[in-house]
């Protein structure tokens, strides 16, 4: 039986809400193993006059937890 668990993280980029989200769980897999699937809870974007400066994910990854 596995059991498994969920964090939720935030991550941000300059470029897009795709690399936010790739940025987050490269970092996430340095601690955590396991890792099977993100859902992706909040988008929000940072803007200086009218345009945008940085993309931000928070996001609920799951994993499974070693026996």
């Amino acid at each position: 039986m596995s059991v498994a668990k969920v964090s939720e993280i935030s991550a941000t980029s300059s470029k897009s809400f795709e690399d936010a989200i790739q940025q987050g769980l490269d970092r996430a897999a340095k601690t955590v193993r396991h890792i099977r699937g993100a859902w992706i809870k909040e988008q929000h974007v940072r803007c200086d006059e009218g345009r945008i400066t940085e993309y931000q994910v928070n996001m609920m990854v799951t994993f499974v937890l070693d026996d």
